[in-house]
């Protein structure tokens, strides 16, 4: 197993090292302290198994450096280490195509288990990205396609962020999550992360209670 893992302190690797060796029998550890290293190593290396990256080390601009990865390696799983996140940026590099978000304060063989998921084709989601940590892309309530005559609005909808707002109205309209992900151009388990918090919000239980809760309310009607 060959593994390129790129953060720009040395102290981190070493620390993080021995649990990557923890995947395989044979484990091969591929360092680089920069975007621009890594992708020397990457290049270089052969064949990879997994790919780890630290989101704020030299060279990555953000996002840009996980798309660079993404292109170059693409059946390649690639995984975010980052010390300082929040749900939107969980949600954004999730849209960029990475398996994995692991916060580097988890504890090592927690780390181990979360990669070995991905390594086994899943996704790997600190918890706290499936509930409200701050950071969301828009506190505003979206305007309804469909609202009923002189309705008055449930208080609880208006918790609901314009993202939330626009797939309730899609489930309303019975789309599955892999069509509201196809027509809103997300991942779709961003979209399973946010019908859970529209659950949490509107207090349904599943995707029929929802649409029936939304219809009841006012706050949107078939009519």
């Amino acid at each position: 197993m060959r593994i390129l893992f790129a953060d720009d302190h040395t102290l981190v690797r070493e620390g993080i090292r021995p649990f990557l060796q923890e995947l395989a029998p044979d484990v091969e550890v591929l360092e680089a302290e920069n975007l621009s290293k890594a992708e020397d190593q990457a290049r270089n290396a052969g064949p990879l198994d997994l790919i780890l990256l630290d989101l704020k080390m030299p060279g990555m601009d953000g996002f840009n450096g996980i798309t660079k990865f993404t292109q170059s390696h693409p059946d390649v799983p690639i995984v975010i280490l980052s010390g300082h996140y929040n749900r939107k940026d969980v949600i954004a590099a999730l849209d960029y195509g990475v398996s994995g978000y692991i916060p580097k304060n988890i504890g090592g063989m927690a780390m181990v288990n979360a990669l070995r998921l991905v390594l086994s084709g899943e996704k790997y989601l600190p918890s706290e990205a499936f509930s409200d940590i701050g950071g969301e892309e828009d506190d505003s309530i979206l305007t309804p396609k469909k609202t009923g005559p002189n309705a008055e609005i449930d208080p609880k909808f208006a918790t609901l962020t314009q993202r939330e707002a626009e797939i309730l109205i899609h489930l309303v309209d019975g789309k599955t999550n892999k069509e509201i992900a196809r027509e809103l151009g997300l991942q779709e388990i961003t979209v399973k992360i946010h019908v859970r918090n529209i659950y949490r919000k509107i207090g349904a239980s599943n995707r029929a209670q929802a649409v029936k809760i939304s219809l009841m309310s006012g706050w949107i009607s078939m009519t």
